[in-house]
């Protein structure tokens, strides 16, 4: 698995907040958001798969 750069244009005021969430726990403000996507990514991934055994099993 490769990596790729992703370039993301932002107001002041939301990289402030990213940059002091990321230093309560001790982390770059770049670990912190690809953190957060693949928390994020996930979250979907699981949703999609409770929903599709639901359906599997026939559950409303």
């Amino acid at each position: 698995m490769g990596t790729s750069v992703l370039s993301l244009r932002i107001d002041g005021e939301l990289l402030e907040r990213l940059r002091h969430h990321a230093a309560r726990r001790g982390m770059s403000v770049q670990d912190y958001v690809v953190r957060t996507l693949i928390r994020s990514d996930f979250d979907e991934r699981f949703g999609a798969a409770v929903e599709e055994t639901e359906r599997f099993h026939g559950a409303v």
